[in-house]
């Protein structure tokens, strides 16, 4: 899976949210000051290229819909980052993100109810 550029992904959020969208529709979601539909069009013409979206094809119109989910793409790419600074080892990621956040205590007790409940999960 190919990594989006951070104009890529902001444009891919709103193709995700759509679920399937014409050029009106995403240049419609983009907040003022609205970028040029050459620059949309551009864009959605890398992310083809890239096979992270695809359309349908209705006269001259095309609707875009992505190949791939957004939890697919985050952990896709969450896995890169422990493969590369974290020796690929989940547990050295975790220690660092728990260390190194701003997580204040109700985040990680939080945080803690979510592990404890993966543990339960993973024992029946």
């Amino acid at each position: 899976m190919n990594k989006l550029s951070a104009t890529e992904e902001q444009l891919m959020g709103y193709i995700w949210d759509m679920k399937k969208a014409f050029m009106k529709d995403l240049m419609e979601a983009y907040p003022e000051p609205k970028p040029a539909p050459t620059t949309i069009a551009t864009l959605l013409k890398r992310m083809t290229e890239k096979g992270a979206i695809s359309y349908v094809l209705y006269g001259n119109s095309r609707e875009y819909y992505s190949l791939f989910d957004k939890d697919s793409y985050y952990l896709a790419h969450v896995n890169d980052i422990v493969e590369t600074y974290f020796d690929n080892s989940a547990l050295k990621f975790a220690s660092f993100f728990t260390k190194q956040s701003q997580l204040n205590k109700e985040q990680l007790e939080e945080l803690k109810k979510i592990i404890d409940s993966e543990i339960k999960n993973k024992a029946t």
